[in-house]
This record gives structure tokens, sequence and C-alpha cells, in this order.
């Protein structure tokens, strides 16, 4: 762990320098406040920080103050050193957002034991940071597939029928199923279909670009959102996942399961809503599975008949 020595005194920023390296941290080292704040506020700034209370330009105290106005989300524990050792200059400190404090001269066996204690509570905090995270992925994506849930899908295509609506800007949209899925249920099991399931989910996220999103929006059934495309290039983003999914069999143990999708396409455009496309898009879905599957339909949201014949993958 990265620990920042910040003390005017070189004699005592060496000393401490050599012995936290010795015991196993990363040192960077500034001679007064201002450049320890500058270190402190850097994205990769260390967490645990080493203030000597006197110092030229900002003292101490006045780098607590100013580094806990930032109410950075990733919390930096801070031990003042001090000559300073009546209460009333311990309760300055702590108020100003120290953590702890050894007075000088400082017992180097003391400050390591210190150090380790504010290590352990950073330990704790980055533990609550990655449960959050988790709780907050595991709230929008799908367990199964690891794709964004029905809502999460949904949210993200009314933020970007807003967007499209407002910038003029185009957006596809497609919706796709898997092809006579529930006959591989039948035939290889519940848990053939669940990898078949996760595998096209994969092929289909391999098949996109980073700033599309994909959901799985139930069952088999999976939507892609796509940021300027026109109904061009999102029919030509269709044909891509549909011979993605196709080109190729899944294996399961002994068995090659081969499988192909059908994909309605849309765009928000002319949309008023994201209701509308969606209807539109799966609008065309429909047309693709009574027509044969195995392919793309493309369809607008305010026409009534098929704007572009549907390709065969």
């Amino acid at each position: 762990m990265k620990v920042l020595i910040a003390d005017d005194d070189p004699v005592s920023r060496r000393l401490l320098q050599v012995t936290l390296s010795n015991s196993g941290y990363e040192t960077l080292l500034a001679s007064d406040g201002a450049e320890a704040l500058r270190i402190l506020e850097r994205e990769d700034s260390p967490r645990l920080v080493v203030l000597d209370w006197i110092m030229p330009t900002l003292d101490g105290v006045d780098v607590c103050r100013a580094l806990r106005k930032c109410a950075l989300e990733r919390y930096s524990y801070i031990i003042l050193l001090t000559v300073k050792g009546n209460q009333k200059d311990i309760i300055e400190g702590l108020d100003a957002g120290a953590d702890d404090y050894v007075t000088k001269p400082f017992d180097l066996i003391e400050l390591k034991a210190r150090l380790r204690a504010g290590r352990r509570i950073l330990e704790l905090q980055e533990q609550l940071i990655a449960s959050r995270e988790q709780l907050r992925f595991d709230a929008t994506h799908d367990a199964q597939t690891g794709l964004l849930n029905h809502e999460a899908i949904l949210e993200a295509l009314q933020k970007e029928v807003l967007r499209t609506r407002r910038e003029g800007t185009p957006l596809g949209v497609i919706m796709l199923d898997i092809d006579h899925f529930k006959s591989v249920n039948d035939r290889y099991g519940h848990m053939a279909g669940d990898l078949v399931l996760r595998e096209v989910s994969r092929r289909l996220q391999l098949s996109m670009r980073p700033y599309d999103s994909i959901g799985r929006y139930g069952g088999d059934e999976f939507v892609v959102v796509a940021p300027g495309c026109n109904l061009e290039k999102a029919r030509l983003l269709a044909e891509r996942l549909c011979v993605s999914i196709g080109s190729k069999p899944i294996q399961e143990l002994a068995v090659s399961i081969y499988v192909t999708v059908s994909l309605g396409v849309s765009t928000a455009v002319s949309a008023k809503s994201a209701d509308q496309v969606m209807r539109a898009t799966d609008e065309a879905l429909y047309i693709a599975k009574t027509q044969g599957r195995n392919r793309v339909v493309v369809k607008a949201p305010s026409d009534e008949v098929l704007l572009m014949k549907e390709s065969d993958a």
C-alpha cells in the first residue's frame, strides 16, 4: 500500500521513508503542505498519509481541512505528526479531519502500529464499496447471463430515446429471440438450455460495440440498444448478430447444439416514446418468425409496412 510522507524536515522525511519502505510500503514524499495536497487530489493518490503538523505554505491541519472538503469516496487515513501534545491541539487536529496523531519525537514501532490500524480501516472500506457495487450490479443485471435485466435495458432505452429526441441523433433498437428454444430444453434438458442462453449472450456481447447496451428482455428474448445507428446500420448490426449465433454450434459435452435467432429492427428517430419503438421492434421480430425465422426484419415505429426486405443470414 502507498503512503504519503509530508514533512519539511529532510532528515525526518528520509527516516520515515527508509523505515516504511523496509516495512513493505510504497512511499511518496512531499516537502510541504501544498505539494502534499496536490498529490492527494490525484486519482491514484495514496490512501495512507503521514503529515507533519508544522510545514510551510500549508500546515498539516490545513491539508486535512482541504482534503475533507473534497468529500472523496476513496477515504484517506491521515496521521498527524506533531510536537503539540496538549488536549486542545489534539482536538483541533482531529476536528480538522485527522484520524490519528503521533507526538514528536515519535516512536517508529508505534507509528507502524498506527499505520497498520489505518490500513485495516481502509481495507474494510474497500470491502464495503465492493459489496455495494456487487449489490448494484445484481440489481441491474440478469443472474443467468450477466446481461442487463428487463428493467435496466428498458431504462437504458428510455435514456437513449430522450437523447435522440433532444439531439436528433439516430438510435437503432434490435429485439431477438432464439429460434425453437423450447425444443432445446425438451431435447437436451434445461441445463443445456441454460448453457445455450449463456453462450448466446456471450456471442452477442462479442459482436457489439462497447457503447451499445444489451439486456435479457425475458426468457430467450434479448434487446439491443445501439446509439448512432440508423435503420441501415442497425440492420447490419442485426445481421452480424444473426451470423455470430448461427455460424457455429454450441458445444455441450459431446453434443453439438445448433441454434439460430430471429431479429426485429427499428429506430427511435420517429418514435415519440420508448414504448412506441419497442412495439415496432416487436412487430418486426414477429414478422421474422412468421416468415421462416433465422432472419432480420426492419420496421419503423410510424410505419405499418416493412421498410426493408428481410435478409436471410
